[in-house]
């Protein structure tokens, strides 16, 4: 009965509008956009309804290209709704400000056009019933040969190798025969892959250990140099090795500094102040 519901539910959702609107013109973006992965927040406040309180608060901020930028901030800060409107989730008419991304106001082009020059590294990684090879590369857009370059790049490969299928591997849905610290590797080969100048990564080592995070963070830290990397924090050393963290409290920017001048300044108080 619930699934017949979520289903009736969705068979009514409107469609997501695919551009600003307000008689502004498509934007064609140049062939390599972005290139560079400058991003840039105007004044930027947003809603998720209308007659709701906003989420985010005038937000002015300029991410430079390959800039690694942390995010933290208490539970409600504002900091996955940041990434809610690099995504565009949110419609229009709940948004103040703008959001450019390599100089391009990211309102006026496609959804398809923006979402598909962006990559999220998610807290929860999604893995799908089905091989190792579907679950990297499911629009088969690339060879077996990358496809293991991509497993060696997250130290994946022997493991890999080991099984009797190799890249035929079966994985269960969500990952289940495997441990979370794979799932989250695999996840991240599928990004390497994808070669997104912009990587989203939201609490992607919340819910594993310290080991495998140290590894996640090397991997992050060695695969993605030339790329653009916004991280929402759970840990304080997730961030550490940023060139800057942001600071978010109640849909404002607070700070915005260096880890070592962040850290000094906060001090003992930074794990209550940012996760309680």
């Amino acid at each position: 009965m619930t699934s017949a519901e979520r289903i009736h539910e969705y068979s009514f959702l409107p469609p997501e509008e695919d551009f600003g609107g307000n008689g502004q013109r498509l934007v064609n973006t140049p062939p390599q956009w972005p290139n560079l992965g400058t991003i840039q927040f105007h004044n930027y406040s947003f809603r998720h309804r209308t007659g709701l309180d906003s989420v985010l608060r005038g937000l002015n901020l300029h991410i430079r290209s390959r800039e690694k930028l942390g995010i933290i901030g208490r539970t409600g800060a504002g900091k996955s709704s940041l990434f809610k409107g690099l995504f565009r989730f949110v419609h229009r008419s709940n948004i103040d400000g703008t959001i450019l991304i390599d100089d391009i106001d990211i309102s006026r082009i496609t959804l398809a056009q923006l979402r598909s020059h962006l990559s999220v590294i998610p807290q929860q990684p999604i893995l799908f019933s089905g091989t190792l090879r579907y679950n990297l590369d499911p629009c088969h857009l690339y060879s077996d040969e990358q496809c293991w370059a991509v497993l060696e790049d997250v130290q994946l490969k022997q493991f890999v190798h080991e099984q009797s299928n190799g890249l035929e591997m079966m994985i269960n849905e969500g990952g289940s025969n495997l441990s979370a610290g794979q799932c989250q590797l695999i996840c991240i080969a599928r990004v390497i892959l994808k070669k997104s100048k912009i990587i989203l990564i939201d609490e992607a080592t919340a819910n594993i250990d310290y080991k495998t995070d140290e590894i996640i963070q090397q991997v992050i830290a060695k695969t993605f140099q030339d790329q653009t990397i916004l991280t929402i924090a759970h840990r304080l050393n997730t961030v550490a090795r940023s060139d800057r963290i942001v600071v978010l409290d109640k849909g404002f920017i607070v700070n915005i500094d260096t880890p070592a001048q962040i850290f000094e300044q906060y001090q003992y108080a930074s794990k209550k102040r940012f996760y309680n």
